[in-house]
């Protein structure tokens, strides 16, 4: 079998199509899997991405010349099908199916298998070679059902309102921000979103995703703010912006809280496991539903989850890219002063 996805210093390859898939050097032309900024970057000459997430990279990349492409339909470049599919991640995000000369390779960017409110929830597609993330590809990562979590948050932040106590929840600004506020009971207390945070719930709306209304904190009365739940980056945390709420309990939403000590390295009061990236079950469950003898492992546990493949038929291999962990990103930034400072 040859090699249609290649890398190459820019990123991703696709060599009969000349294109890149998530490229992290500016390219001539980029398939997009999602908006996230280690996979969606400026410089680019032209985008191609699904069409739920056009106005994500139009928000995030500003004036781009980008094409929207519907889930499951196929256009051909140099002889290339191509065609996008959900992955579950966030809203807009794909897998990129490319087929050439009979032959069927699929990018997968990063995904998850348990479907939520705010994005089309992730398909399988048969292919010969797969190309997976490997985020949490550990065994010790596995989640429990989102609306458990979304139980527990909404217990948290209701007995912090009866004590007359804000909650602040830190989390990842597009996706994560929004995954969340789809699963909180409004009835509690009013829901403030950080100036980083409301542009995205803009675009999720617009796109049509039911989200509870939310407010910034100066349309809030002091009284109200100590039952309120706030959305806001992990940036935030520290800031004087945050002070605003006075005595607050905070918490961190992230797959990585399920590690002992990520709360306390965090400085929080709660962790809520919750991500938008798959688990271990998840991972091999969405290898096992492609069909594919060939898996190549990227961004994360790499070399875990290859050794593991091949233990089990797989003819797996790596690449190695440069895509960051989402998840941490906005967090590294903010948290690392403060680390430094308590270690």
């Amino acid at each position: 079998m040859s090699e249609m996805v290649v890398v190459r210093k820019e990123g991703l390859y696709c060599v009969p199509g000349d294109f890149y898939i998530d490229p992290w050097r500016p390219v001539e032309r980029a398939v997009i899997t999602h908006g996230h900024s280690d996979h969606a970057r400026v410089g680019n000459g032209h985008y191609l991405t699904a069409q739920p997430g056009v106005n994500i990279l139009k928000s995030r990349l500003g004036e781009i010349t980008v094409q929207g492409l519907e889930y499951g339909v196929r256009v051909v470049h140099n002889g290339v099908h191509i065609s996008l599919h959900p992955a579950g991640h966030v809203l807009g995000s794909a897998q990129v199916r490319m087929e050439y000369q009979g032959e069927v390779w699929v990018a997968s960017g990063d995904y998850k298998v348990e479907p939520d409110a705010t994005c089309t929830p992730f398909e399988p597609v048969r292919c010969d070679c797969f190309i997976t993330e490997s985020t949490f590809g550990l065994p010790i990562y596995r989640w429990q059902p989102q609306q458990q979590v979304f139980d527990d948050m909404n217990a948290w932040w209701r007995r912090n309102a009866e004590e007359g106590r804000a909650s602040v929840m830190l989390c990842y600004t597009f996706g994560k921000a929004q995954r969340i506020l789809s699963g909180l009971d409004p009835s509690i207390g009013p829901i403030v979103c950080h100036g980083a945070v409301e542009p995205m719930n803009r675009v999720y709306r617009e796109a049509g995703v039911p989200l509870p209304p939310t407010v910034m904190v100066g349309d809030v009365d002091k009284a109200a703010l100590r039952r309120a739940m706030v959305i806001a980056p992990p940036s935030a945390g520290g800031s004087p912006w945050i002070r605003r709420f006075g005595d607050f309990s905070d918490a961190f939403a992230s797959g990585w809280m399920q590690l002992r000590g990520a709360r306390r390295r965090r400085g929080v009061d709660r962790g809520f496991v919750l991500s938008d990236h798959a688990d271990w079950p998840g991972l091999m469950q969405a290898i096992r539903a492609t069909g594919a003898e060939r898996v190549v492992v990227t961004h994360g546990s790499i070399p875990v989850m290859v050794r593991w493949l091949c233990q089990n038929g797989f003819d797996a291999k790596a690449f190695d890219t440069e895509y960051g962990d989402d998840e941490a990103e906005e967090a590294a930034a903010a948290a690392a002063p403060q680390e430094g400072a308590n270690a």
